[in-house]
């Protein structure tokens, strides 16, 4: 059995390093905070990587099937016999491989930031808001029922929003923290009626009941959820849509990723954290928690899937013409986060059915691994040259040894290249694709050529073309920032090689999978093919990418300025919402409401100053009204009588 004290140890440690560092850091810790933080972290992240031993290899499986644990369960609210929000632990495949996923990113993260933040005036306060993001993605992922993960899920909001505003003196990080909140804050507004829909048919909060319900033809919760329309459409529908919508917002899915690029904002080791293990990587976690449901209802499986195709490759458009290192990075990001989502939405529920399931968790794990390599070596980059823009760079592979390899070995995982680890998720995904669906396939092997190119675009620019002159001693920094990156940079190599389909699948049981040599040949050789082109283009300085984005004219300005999708927004907002819904309103608040109080105020002391003399307070005068009063009451009487 697992021992729960264990299990709970794993996200409260980094919420009482974060409490600790929150209230005391700046005044008495100070420069140990990093040390603290990182030590916390390290704690957890031995604690996940033994409680996923025991779940895979000792207590977790029963009669060959990997069985959720509820680890922990208290009954917080009761509103009902049958419907209560309920805190608790649940352990199963996918949660135990993210715990695995946050825990160790996020101490990668820390240990980087040792070195990358030193000096920082607001050090503690860093690394306060760092082990809270951590503590939430944690709680998300282990969350036993739908409100308490919406809960955490708000915390992570939060966090994120801390985190891009770190450095508040900035006017653009506050804007893209502002940004990155009031966005998601939308696309959690139909996560939440989400919830209520769904939670209101199947008369439970909890994922495996609500599942079961969902899920059983015959149950009366899957019939008024079946037969409720609205718009021609199912209320089953409907909420599982709504809650993608939530997933989309925190995956900076199209169209509500305009967040992504701008929270470059924040220090580059939160950018890895945000793209490798939290945030981002939510959504493709909530649409698995859900997946059976999601699998039971092809319509909103059907958005999920064309969603995530278009995002792929729309994101993967416009990292080609990007020149900020981390935004070519946060593209990259988006659309990687578009192959897991398009993966669990061409996914069927059981056996080999599932394979785009398990391919979706596999790339999310192998992901995780190298696109926080590639921001860590993007981060050591910039502390070196102080500068986001690959044009100040060249020739630092002389400079940075370990980073110039390290980051190799990630854009070669993330480009698909045999042996990396990128290489056999990215092939699941494309074989999953290739059996259900035709166009998305076409989207993916062409958007995994993209991958290639623009990824090996920005290595030949980084640390091949010209040699950029560094004046600063440093070079790659301390050891706390290249032993992460030597980490990652193994796992970016060997993670591929984890027996991934015999632990993580979408119902419990090992799924045989294999490397087809002759179906991986297409993929492999585009993902060359955009390899040697980038490297015509950009190893060495020369004018032909110029020429090439001359002649593309239109098309290239379009895609380098995201297609537009912020201006639109910006249209939407100032001259429509606000001059037309805004404007009126704020003119009916002060004219109308306000106008009416106002008047009414007048009105009362208009009275007021009327009868106000009533109450003056001279006994002359109330003894002169009170024989008025019974002059005036004798005379009513007698003239009555």
């Amino acid at each position: 059995m697992f021992n729960n004290i264990n299990i709970a140890l794993v996200p409260l440690l980094p919420l009482a390093s974060s409490i600790l560092l929150g209230l005391f850091g700046r005044k008495y810790i100070k420069n140990a905070a990093g040390i603290i933080g990182t030590a916390a972290l390290l704690v957890s992240a031995v604690l996940s990587a033994y409680i996923a031993y025991e779940y895979f290899f000792v207590a977790g499986k029963i009669d060959n099937v990997y069985q959720p644990i509820i680890a922990m369960q208290y009954n917080w609210l009761q509103f009902t016999p049958s419907l209560s929000i309920n805190l608790g632990i649940i352990i199963d495949p996918i949660s135990v491989m993210m715990m695995v996923v946050v825990t160790f990113v996020s101490l990668m993260v820390h240990v980087f930031s040792l070195g990358y933040m030193k000096g920082e005036e607001r050090y503690a306060t860093y690394y306060a808001y760092l082990s809270l993001f951590t503590f939430s993605m944690l709680g998300l992922v282990i969350s036993t029922n739908i409100f308490q993960t919406y809960m955490f899920w708000e915390l992570v909001g939060v966090s994120s929003y801390l985190l891009i505003g770190y450095y508040f003196q900035k006017p653009s990080a506050v804007s893209a923290a502002k940004k990155a909140f009031i966005v998601t804050r939308f696309a959690d507004l139909g996560f939440l009626i989400g919830i209520l829909i769904l939670a209101f048919h199947a008369e439970t909060l909890d994922f495996q009941t609500l599942i079961q319900r969902l899920t059983d033809a015959n149950s009366t919760q899957f019939a008024s959820s079946a037969s409720s329309t609205f718009l021609g459409v199912s209320a089953l529908t409907w909420g599982l849509t709504l809650v993608f919508m939530g997933g989309a917002g925190k995956s900076a899915m199209f169209p509500l990723h305009v967040w992504l690029p701008d929270a470059m904002e924040g220090p580059t080791p939160v950018s890895a954290l945000i793209h490798a293990a939290t945030m981002v990587v939510a959504g493709v976690y909530l649409v698995a928690r859900l997946f059976p449901i999601f699998s039971f209802d092809g319509a909103a499986l059907t958005v999920v899937t064309y969603v995530g195709a278009f995002s792929a490759l729309f994101a993967a458009i416009i990292a080609c013409t990007q020149t900020d290192i981390k935004r070519v990075l946060a593209y990259s990001t988006m659309s990687q986060i578009g192959f897991m989502m398009f993966a669990l939405g061409v996914s069927g529920y059981g056996g080999e059915n599932g394979l785009g399931y398990m391919a979706a968790m596999f790339h999310l794990f192998t992901h995780a691994f190298f696109k926080s390599l590639l921001f860590l070596g993007a981060g050591a980059v910039i502390h070196l040259v102080h500068s986001n823009d690959m044009n100040d760079m060249g020739g630092l592979r002389k400079l940075m040894p370990i980073t110039h390899i390290s980051f190799l070995i990630a854009c070669f995982a993330i480009a698909g290249i045999p042996p990396f680890a990128g290489f056999f998720s990215k092939e699941e995904i494309l074989l999953s694709a290739f059996h259900a669906n035709t166009l998305v396939y076409g989207v993916a092997l062409l958007t995994s050529g993209l991958t290639a190119f623009y990824m090996f675009r920005l290595y030949f620019s980084i640390f091949w073309q010209k040699d950029t002159e560094v004046h600063d001693s440093h070079g790659e920094g301390p050891w706390a920032m290249k032993l992460p990156l030597i980490i990652l940079g193994a796992l970016a190599l060997l993670a591929g090689f984890v027996p991934f389909s015999s632990l993580v699948t979408a119902d419990g049981m090992p799924l045989e999978t294999h490397i087809d040599i002759a179906f991986s040949a297409a993929p492999v050789l585009l993902a060359a093919a955009g390899i040697l082109l980038a490297m015509r283009l950009y190893k060495k300085a020369n004018e032909t990418p110029a020429k090439i984005a001359l002649a593309l004219g239109g098309l290239y300005h379009a895609a380098y300025r995201k297609f537009y999708i912020d201006e639109v927004y910006a249209f939407v907002t100032k001259k429509i919402i606000f001059n037309l819904i805004g404007r009126p309103a704020a003119w009916f608040d002060k004219h109308i409401v306000d106008g009416l109080m106002n008047a009414m105020a007048s009105v009362t002391a208009a009275f007021a100053g009327l009868i106000k003399g009533l109450q003056s307070g001279k006994v002359q005068q109330y003894a002169l009204y009170f024989f008025g009063g019974i002059v005036t009451l004798t005379i009513l009487i007698i003239y009555w009588w």
